[in-house]
Formats: structure tokens, sequence, C-alpha cells
């Protein structure tokens, strides 16, 4: 059997991601996570929405993105945060405030993870 460098990619990615919502729902109040197979599980949804959605919502708000230099992609990331959240048991986020904040801590924790892999 041969290795899937895609495969691979994904599987670390989902670890790397599920350690990180992991550590920021144990920093951010207002960011609940039940247990760490529960953030595993929020990793994988999260993964398979942004894989599904993410350059779509992008395409379609693309002048709001260039108005505002890309930023706009965290409102894109907030919002699949968001949508994973309903669709995942034992994960919540209580309000905005903790929304935003925990899509940039997760991006940036889920940075710095494969930064030190890579």
């Amino acid at each position: 059997m041969g290795e899937d460098p895609l495969m691979a990619s994904f599987l670390i990615g989902v670890l790397t991601k599920g350690v990180a919502v992991f550590l920021v729902a144990h920093l951010l109040p207002g960011f609940k996570v039940r247990n760490f197979p529960t953030a595993l599980l929020v990793a994988l949804v999260l993964g398979i929405l942004t894989s599904l959605l993410r350059w779509l919502l992008i395409f379609l708000t693309l002048p709001l993105v260039a108005l505002t230099f890309g930023l706009f992609i965290v409102v894109i990331n907030a919002f699949l945060l968001w949508l994973t959240s309903r669709l995942v048991t034992g994960f919540e986020i209580l309000g905005l405030g903790p929304l935003l904040l925990g899509t940039v801590l997760i991006s940036l924790v889920d940075w710095i993870f494969w930064w030190v892999i890579l």
C-alpha cells in the first residue's frame, strides 16, 4: 500500500486543529468543548465544511474580501466555526466575542503547529 500524502495532511490537520480547539476552549470563556474527542470531531467537521464551502463563500463575498484586504476571511472562518458549533453536540460558543476571538486563536495555534511540524 502506498502513502496518500493528501490523506496524511488532512489527518494531521484534524489533529492539530483539534488540539487548537481544545486549548482555546480551556483559555477562552464562552468557548466550550466537552472533551478532547469532541474537539477532534469539531476539527473534522470544521475541516469538511471548510473544504466544501470556504472557497465558495470567498468567491461570493469577493468584493468585501477585496475591500477589507482579506480581513473578511476571518468573518467567513467565524461563520464556518459557528456552523460547526450547530452541528456538533458538546461544542458551543456563547456570543460573538468568543466566536471571533476563538476563530483567530484557533487559526493562530493551528498555524504555529503547522510551522513547527513542517
